[in-house]
């Protein structure tokens, strides 16, 4: 080895050596979460802000992506306070998003209008037109989702259509598309870098599944200018080194990141084919890992690019529901039923069933398998002895019910049963909603000790990207459980709960 080959080795080596801690940013729906861990993946500590849901009109959602950008500040501050380290501390940052959120902004980073987050539904009418022309065979086959406002391409053919000036600006290469991953490294490296990586990509209507690149039919169908577009990356690599930050230092590695849901997926370590996790957080979300394969959908999920590590990509089926902890924060904000989100569970144990009272969570539509972005909430079922309590166990019961509609669907297009659900985010600690997703499922539900497993996903692909740990083995042994629930409900009870559920999505 050559001796200046070993000196820049050596300071390396030493440079890895201080820097023991990854920091983990977790950009929802609802709030911006980071944590500080270790390199036996504990928790030092945390900083979460809320930040605000902006809903111009009915069916429209947005956020201030300068927000979104001034909470991601304030929590690495508050985490690194918290597990009392400093920015140099810190040898790689891995992110996470909600994922089909869409941004435009200059290349000075000033954003054209507010982000249209994934529930939004502005665009139902253009999915329709170009459903009608019988375009969504070719949609699915190429992108392995639907033509459904969810996505990210329509919401960037809305904007490029109505913001002023913003088409002729984008085909001159001036703007800058992403979805919030991509916003948040563009302003970690004071615009140095414009990517995304494939597990976003794969969520935008626009790249093609098999290559892994933007597809040119896809873009022409949508009337998007390449040039808008960022670099697709892999999961794990460093993107850029943070540069003007507040609350770091210049110079460290932003080396991971994953949508949110694959994200969940990476963390509860589920790397061979057939293992799958459910998500409970604003919406449900529940993936498979079906290997190096995409497979194609026959019951209305999704396929999706779960991570790319090196030159191996892992492939998903995914089934989505729009609402789960969202109708919780309904019964709290809308209706006033109960005065924080996690004062659910106790209402809804005042009754010892619904009272027949079904719940359908579609108040932003219905995702897979049905997709009908026209369907509406639905409270079935309700008489003069129908209480508070009821309500509210219909709604947790009804997440609950949507879920099992996708387990099944899951079933079919894998041909393999789950041989376990593995569970993760905030509403996981609501144990009577676990426990009757396991009776409505018959299988077992698996609570790990950290619920948190989409930070943690993050933080180890942002570790991976820079070498801090070797191998994706290493978080399968610090997975642990920390509770299952077995299934108590009897075969004719889970097939009565069934047919009301049914009944009550037709009329949704």
């Amino acid at each position: 080895m050559r001796f200046e080959n070993r000196l820049l080795f050596t300071h390396e080596a030493t440079r890895m050596a201080t820097q023991r801690y990854v920091l983990s940013i977790d950009q929802g729906t609802t709030s911006t979460r980071a944590t500080v861990l270790d390199a036996r993946l504990r928790v030092k500590g945390v900083g979460q802000q809320e930040f605000t849901q902006h809903f111009p009109r009915p069916g429209y959602v947005e956020h201030d992506l300068k927000e979104i950008w001034a909470t991601v500040e304030a929590c690495v501050g508050k985490a690194l306070k918290a597990a009392k380290v400093k920015g140099t501390d810190i040898a790689a940052i891995g992110l996470t998003n909600q994922r089909e959120t869409t941004g435009l902004w200059d290349r000075k980073g000033q954003p054209l209008h507010r982000a249209i987050v994934w529930q939004d539904r502005r665009t139902s009418q253009l999915c329709a037109h170009l459903k009608a022309r019988g375009e969504e065979p070719r949609v699915k086959a190429t992108t392995g989702l639907v033509l459904d406002p969810y996505f990210s391409g329509t919401k960037l053919r809305w904007l490029l259509d109505t913001v002023k000036g913003a088409r002729a600006r984008a085909e001159a290469g001036d703007l800058c598309f992403g979805t919030i991953d991509t916003w948040l490294v563009f302003k970690m490296t004071a615009g140095a870098a414009h990517v995304t990586d494939a597990s976003n990509a794969s969520r935008t209507l626009l790249m093609d599944l098999a290559s892994l690149d933007w597809d040119s039919g896809m873009l022409a169908l949508l009337d998007v200018p390449r040039a808008v577009l960022p670099r697709i990356a892999p999961s794990a690599e460093v993107y850029g080194v943070t540069r003007g930050m507040k609350s770091l230092p210049d110079g460290v590695p932003v080396s991971g990141m994953a949508g949110d849901q694959q994200a969940a997926l990476f963390g509860q370590a589920c790397f061979s084919p057939g293992e799958s996790k459910c998500t409970y957080g604003t919406g449900a979300f529940l993936l498979m890992n079906v290997g190096s394969e995409p497979v194609a959908s026959t019951s209305g999920l999704l396929t999706t690019v779960a991570w790319k590590l090196g030159g191996q990509t892992t492939y998903a089926l995914e089934g989505s529901a729009f609402i789960a902890g969202a109708a919780v924060q309904w019964l709290r904000d809308g209706l006033g039923l109960i005065k924080k989100a996690s004062d659910v569970e106790a209402l809804a144990k005042t009754v010892k069933d619904t009272g027949d009272v079904v719940f359908v969570p579609a108040l932003a539509g219905l995702g897979a398998p049905h997709w009908r972005p026209d369907a509406r909430g639905l409270f079935a079922g309700i008489d003069r002895s129908t209480t508070r309590g009821h309500l509210a166990r219909a709604v947790l019961e009804g997440v609950a019910l949507q879920l099992q509609d996708l387990a099944e669907a899951m079933r079919l297009d894998s041909g393999r049963d789950l041989p376990a659900f593995k569970v993760d985010g905030g509403a996981v600690k609501n144990d009577l909603l676990m426990q009757f997703q396991a009776d409505i499922l018959g299988v077992n539900v698996v609570r790990p000790r950290n619920v948190e497993t989409t930070s943690l996903g993050a933080a180890f692909l942002g570790g991976l990207g820079v070498g801090f740990w070797k191998s994706p083995e290493d978080i399968r042994k610090a997975w642990k459980a920390e509770k299952v629930f077995t299934p108590k409900m009897t075969q004719e009870q889970r097939a009565r709960h069934l047919g009301k559920w049914r009944d009550a999505v037709k009329r949704a």
